[in-house]
């Protein structure tokens, strides 16, 4: 039921001139959960971001959030959202303290809610030592902190994050893996764009494969996972010029087109552990030294792969075929 849905989207489209950022898009984040929005750079997650977030009109498609048209009632959706885009949009030559108080200003909040509520806040992401100190002077992953806690001020119940842990050390990226959960843990609906797949694995329970503006999957990681079936052997050769021989020594206990990647290679397989014994047999006799191989279930990496060919990290340097490039005229991604 729509009243159940924190954002609903149908048929979403966004054209810049000539260049078709979203082409169709189908969507929905029931409340109380976190829905991983998954791509690489270029997909059109920002661009969706921006429309929910009422930055930026669609071309065709009905987008709703906590309700509301997000084109025919702009400020009761500004209401009910929070958003952090991906950089920190803090002023550096205010203090952390400064920053969250000029956003409960902007929010025309009362005085004595923002006090509390910013004290609350910087306890909540261990700024309060760096309260008072200028913004410049933060680290990468406390700016992220700060740029989150502004957006959390006035308490909303649906909160948009774009990409929120880019350019974040990996201790970092676990602490605001850790915020995030703390938020859902507390009743926050989040819609999370990434293009890192363990972070889609570790905090959404649903995630939407979008490439070329389009949905191509949708589903829970492990359904996704599925999609794909069975084991993935990953076999690494101490000889990278022989890595095609090894392919097709392989080919035959394989479940599937094997992906060749320098020195390594990863088939689909069946059969568990003895399928290691059989590969190692199959390598021998051919001479080919094996430095590394291992059996494991698919990850998110292996279905993006899977569904598009590249990985999620990259941008795809040639779109489908009748699309204009992903570059918009100032050059910019999305």
């Amino acid at each position: 039921m729509t009243e159940d849905l924190a954002v609903s989207i149908e048929g979403l489209v966004r054209h810049f001139g000539d260049v078709v950022a979203l082409d169709g898009v189908d969507l929905t984040v029931p409340r109380g959960q976190v829905v991983g929005l998954l791509g690489p750079n270029g997909a059109g997650k920002t661009t969706t971001v921006r429309i929910l977030s009422t930055l930026l009109q669609p071309t065709s498609g009905i987008a709703r959030v906590a309700g509301f048209d997000v084109t025919k009632k702009p400020d009761e959706v500004r209401r009910a959202i929070g958003l952090t885009g991906q950089y920190a949009a803090v002023d550096e030559y205010l203090t952390g303290r400064e920053n969250l108080r000029m956003f409960g200003d902007l929010y025309h909040l009362a005085p004595s809610y923002v006090k509390q509520r910013t004290a609350e806040l910087l306890d909540w992401f261990d700024l309060t030592d760096a309260a008072d100190r200028p913004a410049r002077t933060y680290s990468g992953g406390m700016r992220r902190r700060l740029d989150l806690a502004a957006s959390l001020i006035a308490r909303p119940s649906i909160l948009f994050l774009d990409e929120p842990t880019t350019g974040l050390d990996p201790r970092s990226r676990l602490a605001m893996w850790g915020v995030i959960q703390n938020l859902v843990d507390e009743g926050t609906t989040v819609l999370l764009t990434t293009q890192y797949l363990e972070e889609a694995d570790q905090l959404a329970q649903d995630i939407v494969v979008i490439d070329h503006g389009r949905v191509i999957a949708h589903g829970t990681a492990e359904a996704l996972k599925d999609q794909i079936g069975g084991d993935r052997i990953e076999i690494s050769v101490s000889d990278p010029t022989r890595i095609g021989r090894a392919a097709e020594v392989l080919r035959p206990i394989g479940h599937g087109d094997p992906v060749v990647d320098e020195a390594r290679l990863l088939m689909p397989v069946s059969g568990g552990s003895t399928v290691l014994v059989d590969a190692v047999r199959l390598l021998d006799a051919e001479g080919i030294e094996v430095s590394d191989i291992v059996l494991r279930r698919p990850t998110l990496d292996d279905v993006f792969l899977s569904l598009t060919g590249h990985a999620a990290e990259e941008d795809p340097a040639v779109p489908p075929a009748g699309r204009k490039g992903r570059r918009d005229k100032k050059g910019g991604k999305e």
